[in-house]
């Protein structure tokens, strides 16, 4: 079985291309911006067509934290449409191939309902600060509907819950929730100073999930067969802010102070979704928050400090 990973030198792409590496069925073509721009029409056909993979996995996007979302909108909107627009076009002459397209929690509106199900699709309006992208990741849903309604490929959706782990994008103001922390907190741990600065107040709840459970929950989907439009990944475990610092504090071994600044925003004050469509499938997330951040935060220390 041919599966060509796009994306595959992000967190979620060398996550799935580590994993189904491991298994005998199948022959994976890794690619990533080094090979293809899948910004162009014509290279990302011209991959696609030379391969003319049984499955592609698609964990390509431009993303980024609250303060990237918010700043950069219109490359955030403009880049991921192109991304997917590209694939799904080229897979019209292609029918049977499958997509596994790698969404984000953020295409759920800001008052659904918590937990939140697949069905709050496009029930209400998006939270203000990341809203570019979510229309984005929408626009990829709608486009893989019409795909498989017209042509007839598969394409599974996939809607994980706030991601972390190894290969993670590290950075002062452009990560996500957990690897900014991790970034700034040890930066200020080295620098010595007496006080580390949080933005809000802290008491947003958070579902996080580690990337490798998420490869594992892609490798189930392929194995059985699993055939829905859109599946919620998440891991059950709910956190707040606050307690996500103090376990990272532990963590990387921080003594100072927590400042959390309340002229920030908190974004969606709490974001838990439904995973039991997959749950009852037979999949469930097996790594705890506890270990994923110590697993993180030596992967940061090997590779990025």
């Amino acid at each position: 079985m041919k599966v060509l990973i796009l994306g595959s030198k992000g967190m979620v792409g060398s996550s799935v291309a580590r994993l189904l590496s491991t298994q005998n069925e199948y022959e994976i073509i890794e690619s990533s911006r080094k090979d293809t721009d899948l910004f162009s029409k014509e290279q990302t056909g011209k991959l696609i067509f030379s391969i003319k993979p049984d499955i592609i996995i698609n964990a390509a996007a431009k993303v980024g934290g609250i303060l990237a979302n918010d700043t950069q909108r219109t490359s955030f909107i403009i880049n991921n449409i192109k991304i997917n627009l590209n694939i799904i076009e080229s897979l019209i002459q292609l029918p049977n191939t499958k997509l596994i397209n790698l969404g984000s929690s953020c295409i759920y509106p800001l008052g659904a309902e918590i937990p939140i199900k697949e069905s709050s699709l496009m029930s209400g309006p998006l939270e203000p600060t990341n809203s570019p992208y979510a229309m984005a990741k929408l626009a990829a849903i709608e486009m893989g509907d019409a795909l498989s309604k017209e042509y007839g490929n598969s394409v599974i959706n996939i809607m994980p819950t706030n991601l972390y782990g190894p290969n993670d994008s590290f950075s002062e103001n452009e990560s996500h929730v957990i690897p900014g922390l991790i970034f700034r907190m040890h930066k200020t741990k080295i620098e010595e100073k007496a006080v580390f600065n949080v933005w809000g107040t802290g008491k947003p709840l958070r579902e996080f999930l580690h990337v490798d459970d998420l490869a594992e929950s892609i490798k189930f989907i392929i194995e059985n067969n699993i055939d829905e439009s859109l599946l919620n990944v998440g891991s059950n475990e709910e956190v707040s802010i606050y307690e996500l610092v103090q376990k990272i504090k532990k963590v990387i071994g921080y003594e100072g102070e927590i400042s959390f600044d309340t002229s920030k925003p908190d974004g969606n004050p709490r974001k838990l979704l439904d995973s039991s469509k997959i749950n009852n499938l037979g999949w469930k997330a097996k790594i705890n928050l506890d270990k994923g951040l110590k697993n993180s935060y030596e992967w940061f220390l090997e590779n990025i400090s």
